[in-house]
């Protein structure tokens, strides 16, 4: 028995392998790094969904009909209760869209989580939602419903790395939820609100808020080792540090690193990220010599995400817009699978005693 499932083969997939030992995780044949420079999300949503739906194939067709998507999503932005949270605004937008399994419906979910995840965002801030322009690519419209003016380039270049980098990570937990209801045939909508609310837990989507949380509370470089070590002896946990696939360096940090440098004003804060890194990866290695703990997405996911203006409290919905991409994609390959998962367990409870 494995209780974690650490060790236990689920699938075989064509969409993402996550190689621990050696820090490298490919997306459909592509190293993370030159996916996240090179593509864009149209491209990836192409390139991840390719052989599944009759997906078009050139990012041109993906770009116009996602456009069309967040039109029809719009929609229903008012439709239904004040946002009490950006996670919550956003799991009831997509309860409402058709839960079946074709290619309208799984455009349908990444254009209705940019819509829903802005709408959310302005509304607690008191202002009002942004009606989509369908002729904009899924990352810039989206921080320009969020903003309410147009995105510089720059901005949408960083966006969109961030959203390719987080678009598949082989079977996470909520993955692998997606991939499980999935194969009761469900549909893709509860496949994806599944995976939402596996993504919602903090052991899984919730550490690049908190991040930030401890460089706030840190504040400056000189005040690093001792907030740390202070850190360490509550035995607290330090957030963006240490992966459960990772035995090194998780190289999708170095592909957001790279993504926030190419924004204007950005130095001072990547300098300072780059301080507290150095410090926290010193330390752990002092205190905790025998495991390996090692930077992971979310300690520059959080950086860059700051640097867009994206509130803390979006965060999980903007990493759900990302995932979305590899959760259809998943459901879709366990959908040809053809078999219900349905794994064993054992039993530890009282045994009745027979006469």
């Amino acid at each position: 028995m494995d209780s974690g499932l650490e060790n236990i083969v689920a699938a075989e997939t064509v969409l993402s392998d996550v190689d621990g030992k050696a820090g490298r995780l490919v997306i459909r044949g592509w190293p993370v790094e030159k996916l996240a420079a090179e593509l864009g999300y149209e491209e990836t949503l192409a390139l991840l969904w390719d052989g599944f739906l009759d997906c078009p194939g050139d990012a041109g067709s993906v770009r116009r009909a996602l456009g069309e998507a967040r039109r029809a999503a719009f929609s229903h932005v008012g439709t239904f209760g004040p946002a009490v949270g950006v996670v919550s605004y956003l799991r009831t937008g997509w309860s409402l869209l058709a839960d079946d399994e074709t290619l309208e419906t799984a455009l349908a979910l990444p254009a209705a989580a940019a819509v829903f995840t802005a709408a959310a965002i302005r509304e607690l801030q008191g202002l009002e939602p942004i009606a989509p322009d369908a002729s904009l690519g899924q990352a810039e419209d989206f921080l320009r419903m969020m903003r309410g003016r147009p995105a510089p380039a720059p901005d949408v270049k960083a966006f969109s790395a961030y959203l390719v980098t987080v678009s598949d990570h082989g079977l996470n937990a909520s993955t692998f939820a997606s991939r499980v209801i999935a194969s009761t045939r469900a549909g893709l909508t509860s496949a994806a609100l599944g995976g939402l609310s596996a993504l919602k837990g903090p052991l899984h989507g919730g550490a690049p808020g908190p991040v930030l949380d401890m460089l706030d509370a840190i504040g400056a470089p000189e005040n690093a080792e001792e907030w740390i070590e202070a850190a360490l002896a509550r035995k607290e946990r330090l957030m963006g540090f240490g992966h459960r696939v990772y035995r090194v360096r998780d190289p999708r940090a170095d592909a957001l690193k790279a993504a926030v440098a190419q924004l204007p004003g950005t130095a001072g804060r990547i300098g300072f990220a780059e301080h507290i890194e150095s410090a926290v990866l010193k330390s752990l290695a002092v205190k905790y010599p025998e495991r390996s703990l090692e930077t992971n997405v979310e300690f520059y996911t959080a950086v860059l995400l700051e640097a867009l203006d994206i509130p803390r409290e979006a965060f999980t919905a903007i990493f759900a817009m990302g995932r979305i991409l590899g959760w259809i994609a998943h459901a879709c390959e366990q959908i040809e699978e053809g078999r219900l998962v349905r794994p064993k367990s054992v039993y530890t409870g009282p045994v009745p005693q027979i006469a």
